[in-house]
Order: C-alpha cells, then sequence, then structure tokens
C-alpha cells in the first residue's frame, strides 16, 4: 500500500479495498511503520482510557491554575441554575471539554490530540457520544484511530502548532478530529467522515493564537468547549449529506497558506490580540508581581 499523505488517497484507499478509515489507517500503519494492529489498537486504548481519567477528575476538582485566573469553569457549568438550552449530550460535551482542560492547565495528566491547548476537544466529543448512545470500547478506539488518522493528514501539510499556524493548526484540527470520530461513530461512511472534518476545519481558519499572559488558560480553556460543539455541527450537516464545496485537502492548503500570512504577533508569542488587550495587561501585570 503506498503511503497514504492526503485525504483524497485515503478514500480511494478505503474505497478501493473496501474499508472503513481506522482499518485503513491501521493497513498503513502495519505496512509502512513499525506498529503492528495490536500495538496501534492497545495505544489507542491506552489514550482513551487517559482521557478518561482526566475527565474524571476535572469534574470533581476546582483547584486554581497557578495563574490563580482559572479552574472554576467546569464547576460553574455543572452547577449552573440556568436551563439549558442545548440537549443532555451536547451539555455534557461542554462539561468534558472544560474538564479536561482545566486538568491541563492544573498540569494534570492530560492527553495532546493534538495539543495541550486543544486536550478537550477529542475526548469531550467522543466519550460524552460513547456514553449517551452506548457506543462500546471497541468502537471507541476506532473512532479515536479515525481522529488520529485525520490529524496525521493534516499534519502532513503543516505542523499542528500555534506557533506555526495560529489556533486554527490546534483547536480548529482537534475540531476536525472530533468531528471526524463523532460521525464515525454514528455509522457515517468515508465521504461523511472527511467531508465532516473538511467543514469543521474551513470554518475556523484564520483562528489566531493569543494567550493572554502567555498562558494557555485565556482564552484557551473556554475555546475547548466551543469547538467541540462547533464539531457536533460540522458532524451534523456531513450525516445530512452537506458537503464542503471545497474539498478537505484544498482546506489543509488554505490553512497552510492562512498561517503563513498570519502576522507573527497572532501566533502563541502573546504580542497582539487578545494578549495585549488592557485587560489582559492588568492581569499579566498582576501574576509577575
Amino acid at each position: 500500500m503506498e503511503k497514504i499523505t492526503t485525504f483524497r488517497q485515503l478514500y480511494y484507499a478505503c474505497k478501493e479495498n473496501k474499508k472503513s478509515i481506522y482499518e485503513t489507517a491501521l493497513d498503513n500503519e502495519a505496512l509502512n511503520g513499525e506498529n503492528s494492529e495490536y500495538t496501534v489498537r492497545l495505544q489507542a486504548k491506552k489514550s482513551l482510557d487517559a482521557m478518561k481519567e482526566a475527565i474524571k477528575s476535572g469534574l470533581v476538582s476546582t483547584e486554581p491554575s497557578f495563574s490563580g485566573i482559572s479552574g472554576d469553569e467546569c464547576y460553574k457549568l455543572q452547577t449552573s441554575k440556568a436551563e439549558s438550552i442545548l440537549g443532555k449530550t451536547a451539555q455534557k460535551i461542554m462539561i468534558y471539554a472544560l474538564a479536561t482542560s482545566e486538568q491541563n492547565l492544573r498540569m494534570g495528566r492530560i492527553v495532546a490530540c493534538p495539543t495541550a491547548g486543544s486536550c478537550g476537544i477529542v475526548p469531550s466529543v467522543l466519550i460524552a457520544y460513547a456514553e449517551d448512545y452506548g457506543i462500546k470500547e471497541d468502537g471507541q478506539i476506532n473512532a479515536l484511530i479515525t481522529a488520529g488518522e485525520t490529524g496525521r493528514i493534516i499534519s502532513n501539510k503543516m505542523p499542528l502548532s500555534g506557533a506555526v499556524g495560529g489556533c486554527q493548526a490546534e483547536c480548529g484540527a482537534a475540531s476536525a478530529m472530533a468531528a471526524a470520530a463523532l460521525t464515525q461513530m454514528r455509522g457515517g461512511d468515508v465521504k461523511q467522515i472527511i467531508n465532516s472534518a473538511a467543514l469543521a476545519l474551513k470554518n475556523v481558519l484564520g483562528l489566531t493564537c493569543d494567550p493572554v499572559c502567555g498562558l494557555v488558560e485565556i482564552p484557551c480553556i473556554k475555546r475547548n468547549p466551543f469547538m467541540a460543539l462547533h464539531a457536533l455541527t460540522a458532524s451534523e450537516l456531513a450525516m445530512a449529506g452537506i458537503i464542503s464545496k471545497i474539498p478537505a485537502d484544498e482546506v489543509v492548503d488554505a490553512m497552510e497558506q492562512t498561517g503563513k500570512l498570519m502576522s507573527p504577533l497572532l501566533k502563541e508569542s502573546s504580542q497582539g490580540g487578545l494578549a495585549k488587550t488592557k485587560t489582559a495587561m492588568a492581569l499579566e501585570k498582576n501574576i509577575l508581581k
């Protein structure tokens, strides 16, 4: 099997061999990498277990971050008296995304998928949906492998790093990965899975990385539940047969170009955007004290 580096190659490999994305990814890894199917699935299970543990720990902690500016958002959402206009699963996804992201700021154990700053997006979507819709562990592992293959192909074009491409390359890529995983669990076909990733990524192009005080807290923590729900929208559209008029590979090309055009002030340097607002600079001054 030829090494797969694009979504187009992935689609035709799946079509030719009548296999799913996760099956094709496993075959590709076995033939071109150094890992057997057993090894890949075992690693995926370890990552899945770590994701679940991060959510479990984050749900019951209100420990503040080292900066003291974050740490209780998940608790507030869980105990909110306001009637939610979201369904049960969407609400759970938001809570799980905050739980995981806050565990990251507490220096807890998380899975960077694909980065620490975007660590709550894939786990929240995958695990909340699996819990509410009875997806067994094997199905969850399949979905995680699908997410991983999506991220791997995006990363062939550009690094999944805010310092290189802005947050479109971190939370944006994570949202595409989550959309692919969700569409896989919902029974979507290969075309729908790839299309859901394209829809998610296309609609976050230009997302900047401007962390306040240089910390992965503002806006990073709350960006995770936003991008998790973004993945739901992408999957919902794809499952309805709504397509991205721009193919997935071309969306990735556009992300690469956008990253190159983006000012260095907006790529993790904390020298522009939210990081240089009046309130952000006051927070930075207080933290440095």
